[in-house]
């Protein structure tokens, strides 16, 4: 367990009862910006999912579900989801939805193995979202384009949140700078993926790092990367391998880079094979998700999710996640934060 405890550290906001009033401000604000600059619509979406379909989003492909067998369906197995990057895309063929528009949804999950620190909780809350595009979009610069309107939705939200919360000063950057992970490890060769995104995301406050999941030249992926949803293998216009990346911005309360977003354009049926035979993941391709892409009964996307709790954390000037959100705790984790001013709810 790793705990940062800011100096001086202090509830800007005053108390937790402006802060649920700021958490729902923010939520509202932030939503209501991304569909329209997305056009996207908001859609429901389970919690659960069948085990052994393939939907379940396999994050690094070694994390464990939570799983349950269900009574009614003869104790058939099921799994509470860690996100919704593939049933979206399902939900989307579903719908027929056409190119240029897409959807969104508030994702709820669980992921026990997560390692909890001010960062991570094993509950997990995002604005799940995923666009439906044409085979020709599938390029950096339409990558490119899509974060820097996210961006701006993220940028007008904090505008609008020093206009009602006037103690909290907006502090990003008028653009976000891009960078491939290959560029950045030659960049800084001697630290780790964690410190070269600090060194980069101090130096400019907003930052996408694209291509995460490919090997870089050192061998070693920038991070990790199910096979299965986003493209990191598809050699892209610029010289570097992947279609996806990360959102990072400088955190001035923990003064480290900060991760709001993963997104990408996703795997189309010549880049999931690519992936799965890179990763010895072959048998996947039988399961329902695959099967139906390889197929080719699913529509060419992009798509990703953005932490709600990650986002207001940032937005208002949080220390910790339980600041924002429910959660469990470890006992020595609560005194310590209760004893820096940090007040988990």
């Amino acid at each position: 367990m790793t705990l940062i405890k800011p100096t001086g550290y202090r509830n800007l906001l005053g108390s937790v009862e402006n802060t649920e009033k700021a958490i729902k401000y923010v939520k509202d604000m932030f939503q209501e910006n991304l569909s329209a600059q997305l056009a996207l619509l908001r859609v429901t979406a389970p919690m659960v999912v069948l085990k052994g379909t393939g939907i379940n989003d396999d994050l690094n492909s070694v994390e464990r579900p939570v799983s349950f067998p269900i009574l009614d369906m003869g104790d058939a197995p099921a799994e509470v989801v860690h996100s919704l990057a593939k049933w979206k895309r399902l939900k989307l063929a579903e719908m027929a939805v056409d190119p240029g528009r897409g959807i969104y949804t508030d994702m709820n999950a669980l992921r026990p193995d997560e390692e909890l620190d001010n960062l991570h909780s094993i509950y997990v809350d995002q604005w799940d979202w995923e666009k439906v595009i044409t085979p020709e979009q599938r390029n950096i610069a339409f990558l490119k384009q899509t974060v820097r309107r996210i961006y701006e939705s993220i940028k007008v939200t904090e505008n609008k949140v020093y206009v009602e919360f006037p103690q909290i000063k907006p502090q990003l950057p008028e653009e976000i700078y891009f960078i491939h992970a290959e560029q950045l490890r030659q960049l800084y060769p001697d630290l780790s993926p964690k410190e070269r995104e600090n060194k980069i995301v101090h130096q400019y406050g907003a930052v996408f790092v694209i291509g995460i999941g490919m090997p870089l030249g050192d061998g070693q992926p920038h991070d990790g990367r199910a096979a299965d949803y986003d493209d990191w293998s598809t050699p892209n216009d610029e010289g570097f391998y992947g279609l996806n990346g990360d959102i990072l911005l400088w955190n001035p309360v923990l003064e480290s880079a900060f991760e709001v977003s993963s997104m990408g354009i996703r795997v189309d049926p010549e880049a999931l094979r690519r992936q799965l035979e890179m990763r010895g993941q072959q048998e996947r391709s039988k399961l329902f998700f695959h099967d139906r892409l390889l197929r080719g009964e699913l529509p060419a996307t992009i798509g990703g999710g953005i932490g709600q709790s990650r986002l207001c954390m940032f937005l208002l000037r949080k220390a910790h996640i339980g600041e924002i959100q429910s959660s469990i705790w470890p006992e020595s984790m609560r005194r310590e934060c209760a004893e820096a001013g940090i007040e988990l709810v």
